[in-house]
C-alpha cells in the first residue's frame, strides 16, 4: 500500500478521498497564499486563474513534502478558485462579501478551477528534487436563481464563508447548483481522475492507494 499525504485540512477533500477508498494523512501546509500569489504576480508567472491555482497547489505540496511526517509518501496539494465575470473568487471569509457574491452569481455561471500538485516523496535523493507532476482541472457551474432570503439564510449558516466561490456542492449549497459541466470532484476541490493520472505518471499503481 502507498501512503498519500493530503496537504490540506479541507473536510470536503478528506471525505472525497475516503469515499474513494483512500485514507490519507492530512497535514496543514501553512502557506501564506496571498504572499505566494503576490510574489508569483511580481515575477509574471500568473496570467490566468489556472496559473494561480497551479502555483498555489504546488506551493502547498512542496511545503508539506519538506516535513519529516511526509517522508516515504506521495504528497498531494490542491487549490481552488471560481472564475466569475473575469474575476478570481476565493474564500469570501466575511458574510457581506459572500452575500454580495451570491447576488451577482445567482442565475449565472462560473468556472471552478482546481490545481493539483503531486510529489513522490517515497525515496528522496539528497540534493535533488523529488519527482513531481501537476494538473489543473476546470468545470463550469450553473447557479440557481436564488431569492434574497435564500442567500441571506445560506450565508448565515457559515458554510460558504471558508470555501472557494462561496458555495459547496457536497453540503447545504448543493441545492443551489443547477448543473455542472465537467468533473464534479473538481468542484469539491480534488479530482480523483486527475489524481489517478498523476499517480500513474509517477510510476505508481493508483489502486495501491486504496485502504481496503
Amino acid at each position: 500500500m502507498t501512503t498519500l499525504v493530503l496537504a490540506s485540512t479541507s473536510p470536503a477533500r478528506l471525505i472525497l478521498l475516503r469515499s474513494g477508498g483512500i485514507e490519507p494523512l492530512t497535514i496543514a501546509p501553512g502557506v501564506d497564499e496571498d504572499a505566494v500569489a503576490q510574489r508569483a504576480n511580481e515575477l509574471g508567472l500568473i496570467s490566468s486563474v489556472e496559473d494561480m491555482v497551479h502555483i498555489l497547489a504546488k506551493a502547498k505540496a512542496e511545503a508539506v513534502a519538506a516535513l519529516p511526517e511526509a517522508a516515504g509518501a506521495l504528497v498531494i496539494g490542491c487549490d481552488s478558485s471560481l472564475e466569475f465575470a473575469g474575476e478570481a473568487l476565493g474564500k469570501p471569509h466575511a458574510p457581506q462579501v459572500a452575500i454580495d457574491r451570491w447576488m451577482r452569481m445567482r442565475g449565472q455561471n462560473g468556472t471552478l478551477h482546481t490545481g493539483h500538485w503531486l510529489i513522490d516523496n517515497r525515496q528522496p535523493v539528497s540534493g535533488e528534487p523529488s519527482p513531481s507532476t501537476g494538473v489543473v482541472r476546470s468545470s463550469k457551474v450553473h447557479f440557481a436563481d436564488l431569492s434574497d432570503a435564500e442567500i441571506e439564510t445560506y450565508v448565515a449558516t457559515g458554510e460558504p464563508l471558508q470555501v472557494a466561490g462561496a458555495f459547496t456542492i457536497d453540503g447545504l449549497g448543493g441545492a443551489f447548483i443547477e448543473s455542472i459541466e465537467g468533473d464534479s470532484h473538481t468542484v469539491v476541490g480534488l479530482s480523483l481522475g486527475a489524481l489517478r493520472e498523476m499517480v500513474l505518471s509517477l510510476g505508481v499503481e493508483y489502486t495501491s492507494l486504496w485502504n481496503l
